[in-house]
């Protein structure tokens, strides 16, 4: 846990230092060659395992999830095959095995909520995975910079005080989906415009391997 944080914290230095930014939101690679090698391997879909009903949203840390996939191949494969074989309308809601893992997606129907009403978080050891396959889903990514924490760490979560104005806004879409890692600080079921806020949304926690 100390060494994920204070990796977090040198990140946020190394990046300040280096591009006199003022807002920090995930982990930077500075590396050129990985950079591009994780976006060739999103856009070969070499992941997908058969899974082509999404892509990663914009905001998805690529080279992380290069990374993580690389080091922990099983969990991330058996996730996709399961995604892309199950009926994700018409399974009923609750937690579900992956099989051949000791994974679990979270089918959740579930209503969004105002900003202040849903807690920040974030977590050492899992990266949360969240495809929302009905309705819309705004996500909430705060700024590593003005926020800090506002409570112990209990395994394995923590939350955060933040300033909204330097927090990043992005709604869901049935075609992409979202993943967290633990540089990732972040609000799920934040309530949009819509009139509807119901959803269902897909979550599962896969191992984070440093």
């Amino acid at each position: 846990m100390k060494r994920l944080i204070t990796i977090c914290m040198v990140l946020i230095a190394t990046t300040i230092t280096s591009m006199a930014q003022t807002t920090y939101y995930t982990k930077v690679s500075t590396d050129k060659q990985l950079n591009k090698k994780a976006a060739k391997w999103i856009k070969s879909g070499e992941w997908r395992n058969g899974f082509d009903k999404a892509s990663p949203d914009k905001s998805v840390n690529i080279v992380e999830m290069y990374e993580q996939y690389q080091k922990n191949p099983k969990q991330w494969e058996a996730m996709f095959q399961w995604l892309a074989t199950t009926d994700l309308f018409a399974i009923p809601k609750g937690k579900h095995p992956i099989p051949g893992t000791d994974l679990v997606a979270s089918v959740e129907d579930s209503k969004n909520e105002p900003l202040a009403k849903r807690k920040s978080e974030s977590h050492y050891h899992h990266i949360d995975f969240q495809y929302v396959v009905k309705g819309k889903e705004r996500f909430a990514i705060l700024d590593h910079m003005s926020s800090k924490p506002n409570c112990e760490y209990r395994p394995d979560v923590i939350h955060y005080d933040y300033d909204i104005a330097k927090t990043r806004f992005i709604d869901s879409r049935t075609d992409r989906f979202f993943l967290f890692f633990p540089c990732d600080w972040h609000i799920a079921k934040v309530a949009t415009e819509d009139e509807d806020q119901t959803i269902r949304v897909i979550v599962v926690k896969l191992d984070y391997v440093e």
